[in-house]
């Protein structure tokens, strides 16, 4: 595969002031030499041209000029890719990318698939896996914290824990080999101290990566927050104080959603998808069809919601509803959100465990309050106030599975040295443990494993 010269649009499809078209691989200034005229009486072409300048000049397809483009030469292995890399920035617009595209595949590249520039970079050693991924989480950030975790693990802040602690059990299951290779002596009560003082040390590392893992979730990919009550207790108008514009319709009629409604908010720094639901209430074969229906969908968005904000009316006594809803909800993570504090009060609340916040979606008091609460219950790794330091909450699903097992390996391994198993088994959960925790900066791994990691990226990426 890295023997092909690739090319793809690198810059979203459809209308803008530029558009960029990316080749990588061996023969890709002779891709350029081909697609490419130069401007000017000294121009050179781009394979006689030195490493990182930018050439004027235009496109052109069966001797046809289709664009005039700026044209980037990046020799290897200062590039990206650690390959020759050729960008042609030419004019936005769909047709227009696409016909330039379409020439540089005519002058012999072909299409990159999903996330192979990136893999590329990999496979040349220009990233470790870990990086690799940070590149996807840095294009799909949806707030600073997300950006600022994905620029950490890009610039190696994971990797360097992981090959530290890879390099920790590498160390101890070398010593542990080194004896096999002398059976008739035993490992020493002091040498034996040594290597478990370095593999419980290695557990308290993966024990508090593992630890974050729900947090470096969220930052990827949010967390959904259902916004539940009886009707008219301003789950709408919550909704649009929140987003910072009107998203739902707000009436005094009671019913008015009548199907859920989803919406993304920058919380405090952290995504929190947001679903304003129809309002809760029992009424049977009087409720009409799609007030019914609506319902419905409420109790399915609650049942995959992460976090719960009951809004309760502040202003009306407690109903049996209210009730109901309060111990229906009790098992959740939630926020008891009591509006319309602006009128005079009259709800009493019970004794309960779950955080109360009172707001008015009329004036406004109350919801910087409600924010930071909500913060506080989603990010519940009790992390540092200011988050500063994100470069252990990193790890995705992927990298927690391997650390799982790698946990588990290691365990395994003390309990065999403890209880003088042999040391043909310590080596072998041992050899097991460093495989696994290679497996997250990509020293240990599969062709189909870089295959599905990379084909969730976008095209020219």
């Amino acid at each position: 595969m890295l023997a092909d010269t690739i090319a793809a649009l690198a810059t979203p499809p459809g209308e803008g002031g530029l558009a960029v078209v990316r080749i990588s691989g061996p023969g890709a200034l002779i891709v350029a030499d081909q697609c490419f005229q130069p401007a000017g009486r000294t121009a050179k072409p781009p394979s006689a041209a030195p490493s990182h300048t930018i050439h004027f000049g235009h496109v052109v397809h069966d001797g046809h000029r289709v664009d005039e483009v700026l044209l980037a030469v990046l020799r290897a292995p200062r590039t990206f890719t650690r390959e020759d890399v050729v960008e042609i920035s030419c004019h936005g617009g769909t047709l227009v990318a696409k016909l330039v595209l379409g020439a540089v595949l005519a002058a012999g590249a072909r299409l990159a698939h999903p996330g192979e520039f990136t893999q590329r970079a990999f496979l040349n050693g220009r990233l470790d896996l870990a990086q690799a991924e940070a590149v996807a989480d840095l294009i799909h950030s949806r707030t600073d914290l997300a950006l600022r975790a994905a620029h950490e693990q890009l610039a190696g802040g994971l990797s360097q824990r992981i090959n530290h602690l890879r390099d920790d059990l590498m160390q101890a299951l070398a010593h542990v080999e080194a004896h096999l290779d002398f059976p008739d002596e035993d490992i020493a009560p002091d040498t034996q101290a040594q290597l478990l003082v370095r593999l419980e040390r290695g557990l308290a590392f993966m024990d508090a990566l593992l630890r974050t893992a729900g947090e470096g979730q969220i930052l990827r990919h949010g967390i959904r927050a259902a916004i539940v009550g009886r009707p008219n207790a301003g789950k709408s108008s919550l909704l649009n104080q929140l987003l910072g514009h009107d998203r739902a319709i707000v009436s005094p009629i009671p019913g008015t959603t009548r199907d859920t409604i989803e919406e993304a908010a920058n919380i405090r720094g952290l995504p929190v998808i947001f679903t304003d639901t129809a309002g809760l209430r029992a009424g049977g074969d009087a409720l009409e069809a799609l007030e019914a229906e609506g319902i419905r969908r409420s109790h399915a968005a609650l049942a995959k919601a992460e976090l719960i904000l009951h809004v309760l009316d502040a202003s009306e006594s407690l109903t049996p509803e209210d009730e109901c809803h309060l111990a229906e909800f009790a098992g959740k993570k939630r926020l008891l959100v009591c509006n319309k504090t602006d009128l005079p009060p009259r709800l009493e609340l019970p004794a309960t465990a779950a955080p109360v916040v009172n707001v008015s979606c009329l004036t406004g008091d109350g919801l910087e309050a409600l924010r930071d609460a909500i913060k506080s219950l989603a990010w519940f790794g009790q992390r540092k106030s200011d988050l500063s330091d994100l470069s252990e909450v990193t790890i995705n699903s992927r990298h927690e599975d391997a650390l799982q097992r790698a946990y588990a390996a290691t365990e395994r391994a003390i309990a065999a040295l403890n209880a003088s198993a042999g040391l043909e088994l310590v080596a072998l959960e041992l050899r097991l443990a460093v495989n696994a925790v290679g497996e997250v900066v990509g020293k240990t791994t599969t062709e189909d494993l870089l295959d599905a990691i990379f084909s969730t990226f976008c095209l020219g990426k």
